[in-house]
């Protein structure tokens, strides 16, 4: 059965689960075609009147009422089907505000480890320093008398310092909590009833006779302040209790409601607790009353309520209790000590004398009073007393020493026996004295009886002063329900356990001190610190807690030594482990330059273990990679060094580890002896580097030039230099060349050079001497010598030169007729010859054209013929083929058969009658 605060809220913790009405709507969000939209063809949608409530106004009805006046069912089943998706909407819409408040709860839990340090530090400061505003603003109070306070709601932010006592575990935001109003522990709610309960039915169990029906206290399992029965929590309260299941809220103490807490201040001052609802006790009272000191000497002041008593230091000069002296200590609270001086005092009968102290006049000696009775024959035996000694024990009536006869005797006389039995009952209050009455005590009782051990399970004849225990031990349990009693012949009643409890605590690391009990043990009371690893910084929490609470981050700076050969390591807070990798430059001197290392600090590198054991096949799993921690040496130095190259053709920075000769890798460029070409090695070392005409000339370690000469020929020479690569200009050219004529027809042996340095007038050396062959454009052969360029156009070669007809022919010079200066025209005659011409053409067609006609006839007659001719047969083509039956095949052969049949049939009858 689950709690009573549990069944109201309806969950577990902050109210977890609690139903919370949705948030209206305001006027309305109206739905327009819910539930599929307006359908093809419909004249109106829904109104404006349906809104989200579910229920159609009547401005929807009479819109309904227009749209369907022929009463159709149309605008009833839009109505229901726009209600069914707005229950589903609503549905979707609790869902999703129930998930998002379960993240939010989840996600503010006060044990949650996902926060930032810093801005959790800044909230954390936030929040204490809201609650405790109205303390320090409007009251003025003194900020050091909140440190009690301060802690407690210190640890309600702290992860895992708030601890269920009950059950070991972490307090969070979203639990439900009781505070203990005398520690001010905090514990689960489950776990406080069950607490609560299991004491109160220990308790009713070993001493109710009628179970359960007496009210027994219970306590709290840390500070044993005891609570009633109708004490026992069953509903989530804030710390003030104003509040019932308080909303979670990140920007208040968790548990808090929020509002000024208003609780009686303790002891009662007649004001109330200013702070906003804390965990915790209530800080002093920070207001101001006008009080007087404890003497009464002093003038009123103002002073705060929580310090309202105090000593004005002044002697205080009551009078002391001996009447004689004034009490000389300084002002105070409370009656006044005992008067600290020492007088000589007699003591109560006046026969001694001693220094005592004057605080207590009165004291008793050791000696006898002595003085004599008003009887006159005894001395008082009292010790020294106050007052008269008292008449004589031994006047008036004395009974005789069975208490049975009376005597008056002088008080010098003893009384008498009386001679009868004395009757007195013995020590085994069963039986009487048997003797006569008798001074001092009476005899031991000699009876021998049946007697019962204590136990009462043997019996035994004995003397009756003789007590019978048997040697049974009991086996019962006693009350702690683990132990036999064992105690030998046990009445019943058998003692509390005796035994230590020795169980384990919750905390896992002390055992129960008390003894042996029913029920769970207290929760351990001792506490743990858990501390950083400077120890500086610490935070307390209950025992057992130790191991999962994660220690408090300290703001210290580390203090251990460095560990590389630094003499002060970088500064960074209070840690575990091992302390972070050294960054700063190493600054070692390097041993070959001289520079200082400007690398990180290498003395504890990381280095990958190598050579470990490899896995023999697929089955075996691979090992984690090894890290080995070691000292690495210096890298080279990379200070840049300007260097100039072999070749001198740059100074580069080279880092300083690398200083020497080097090749820039450029070509060396440097002028060869040829002056015509540089050389093409990569930059070398090079021993002559004398200047020459503005060029660094080449030295022996370069090339030597192999290539021939690459100087430009004169115009027309197409062979090449016979000396190699060489300065200044090249000799003349005496290679023979065979060149055809200008007519391409004779070839011609000149030497180049002639070639080359022959001026215009000259260029008749190529000419063979012979009839040029070239044709002019006329077609005739030019005339001219073997020359170079085009001929000259001045045919004089006779050709012949006709009429437009042909008939008139004359021969003219070729140029002439080229130039279009003589033409011949056609006469009179050959004007006739070609009309008759024309005629005789025009004859000759028109019998062609008759001669095709008649042949085109022709075929179109013959054309048609055989068109005739394919028409008739296509006609029995497509005629049906009817195939008759065997019936009209033979029925001319079957008539005569039959006859012949019949008859034979017959004769044949007649003749078997006959």
């Amino acid at each position: 059965m689950e709690a009573s605060w549990r069944q109201v809220a309806g969950g577990r913790g902050r109210a977890r689960g609690r139903a919370t009405a949705a948030p209206s709507s305001g006027n309305g969000v109206h739905l327009r075609g819910a539930g599929g939209g307006r359908e093809k063809g419909s004249v109106c949608a829904a109104g404006p009147g349906l809104s989200l409530g579910g229920a159609a106004t009547p401005a929807a009805a009479g819109t309904s009422a227009r749209c369907n006046p022929a009463g159709s069912e149309a605008p009833q089943t839009s109505v229901a089907g726009e209600l069914m998706s707005q229950k589903k909407f609503e549905e979707i819409k609790k869902a999703n505000q129930a998930a998002a408040k379960k993240i939010v709860e989840e996600h503010f839990s006060s044990s949650s480890e996902e926060e930032g340090d810093e801005d959790f530090e800044g909230k954390r400061g936030k929040i204490v320093a809201n609650t405790f505003i109205t303390y320090t603003t409007q009251t003025d109070g003194d900020v050091q008398e909140l440190e009690r306070t301060k802690q407690y709601v210190n640890e309600a932010f702290q992860a895992g310092a708030m601890t269920c006592l009950i059950c070991i575990g972490s307090v969070k935001r979203n639990h439900a909590v009781w505070s203990c109003s005398g520690c001010f522990c905090i514990f689960h709610m489950p776990c406080i009833q069950k607490w609560a309960k299991d004491s109160q039915f220990l308790v009713s169990s070993l001493t109710d006779d009628d179970f359960g029906k007496r009210d027994y206290p219970w306590p709290c399992p840390k500070c044993r302040f005891e609570y009633k029965r109708s004490d026992t929590p069953s509903r989530y309260y804030c710390y003030c209790g104003k509040v019932e299941d308080p909303p979670l809220d990140p920007w208040l103490v968790p548990h808090s409601c929020g509002q000024v807490c208003e609780r009686d201040f303790k002891p009662s001052c007649g004001h109330k607790c200013l702070l906003l609802c804390h965990p915790g006790p209530c800080p002093p009272c920070p207001k101001m009353v006008t009080t007087t000191c404890y003497c009464k000497k002093a003038k009123p002041v103002p002073r705060r309520c929580s310090a309202k008593e105090w000593s004005c230091q002044l002697p205080c000069g009551r009078k002391l209790l001996c009447g004689q002296h004034k009490c000389e200590n300084p002002c105070h609270a409370g009656s006044c000590p005992p008067c600290p001086r020492v007088s000589r005092q007699k003591c109560v009968c006046g026969k001694r004398v001693a220094e005592r102290s004057c605080a207590s006049p009165l004291w008793h000696c050791d000696l006898v009073c002595g003085k004599t009775l008003p009887c006159g024959n005894h001395t008082c035996e009292q010790v020294c007393h106050v007052g008269a000694c008292g008449d004589c024990p031994r006047s008036g009536k004395r009974s005789c020493p069975c208490q049975k006869s009376k005597f008056s005797l002088p008080c010098t006389e003893d009384v008498p026996t009386c001679g009868d039995s004395c009757d007195k009952v013995l020590e085994c209050g069963i039986h009487r004295c048997s003797q006569r009455c008798h001074r001092g005590p009476c005899e031991t009782c000699r009876q021998e009886v049946e007697k019962h051990c204590r136990c009462g399970k043997h019996t035994k004849r004995m003397p009756c002063h003789k007590p019978y225990l048997c040697e049974t031990k009991c086996v019962k349990m006693r009350d702690c329900q683990k132990h036999q009693c064992r105690r030998k012949c046990c009445p019943g009643n058998c003692p509390p356990c005796d035994q230590n409890c020795g169980r384990t605590l919750g905390c896992r690391n002390h055992k129960c001190p008390s003894v042996c009990h029913r029920g769970s043990c207290y929760p351990c009371p001792e506490t743990v610190d858990v501390k950083c690893h400077c120890g500086n910084t610490k935070v307390t929490v209950p025992c057992g807690r130790e191991r999962t609470t994660r220690p408090p981050k300290c703001k210290e700076q580390c203090s251990r030594p460095p560990t590389c050969h630094h003499t002060s390591q970088e500064k960074h807070r209070c840690h575990f482990g091992s302390c972070p990798p050294c960054h700063q430059p190493c600054q070692k001197v390097l041993e070959k330059c001289g520079h200082l290392c400007p690398a990180p600090c290498h003395d504890q590198a990381l280095i990958k273990q190598t050579g470990r054991h490899q896995p023999t096949g697929p089955w075996e799993q691979p090992s984690e990679p090894a890290f080995i921690q070691t000292a690495l040496p210096c890298p080279p130095c990379q200070v840049p060094i300007p260097v100039e190259c072999l070749g001198k053709h740059e100074v580069s920075p080279i880092p300083c580890h690398a200083v020497g000769p080097y090749s820039c890798k450029r070509v060396c460029g440097r002028t060869l002896n040829c002056q015509n070409h540089t050389c093409m090695k990569e930059c070398h070392k090079v021993t002559e580097t004398d200047s020459c005409t503005g060029k660094k000339k080449a030295g022996p370690e370069c090339l030597r030039c192999e290539e021939g000469c690459s100087k430009s020929r004169p115009s027309g020479c197409p062979h090449p230099c016979v000396l190699p690569c060489h300065p200044g200009e090249c000799p003349p050219c005496a290679q023979m060349l065979r060149i055809k004529c200008h007519c391409k027809i004779t070839s011609l042996y000149v030497e180049c050079r002639k070639i080359t340095t022959a001026d215009v007038s000259e260029k008749n050396l190529l000419s063979c001497k012979n009839q040029c062959p070239k044709e002019l454009p006329c077609g005739h052969r030019c005339k001219e010598m073997c020359h170079p360029g085009e001929c000259p156009f001045n045919c004089n070669q006779k050709v012949k030169l006709r009429c437009p007809c042909k008939r008139i022919k004359k021969e003219v010079q070729c140029n002439k007729v080229r130039e279009n200066q003589i033409s011949i025209e056609c006469d009179t005659t050959c004007k006739e010859m070609k009309q008759k011409a024309s005629e005789l053409k025009e004859a000759e067609a028109k019998a062609a054209l008759e001669e095709e006609k008649r042949r085109q006839q022709a075929e179109l007659e013959a054309f048609e013929n055989r068109l005739k001719g394919r028409r008739k047969k296509n006609r029995k083509r497509d005629e049906v083929a009817v195939e008759l039956t065997l019936w009209q095949k033979y029925k001319y052969y079957l008539f005569p058969l039959c006859a012949i049949l019949v008859v034979v049939f017959a004769w044949y009858i007649a003749q078997a009658m006959d």
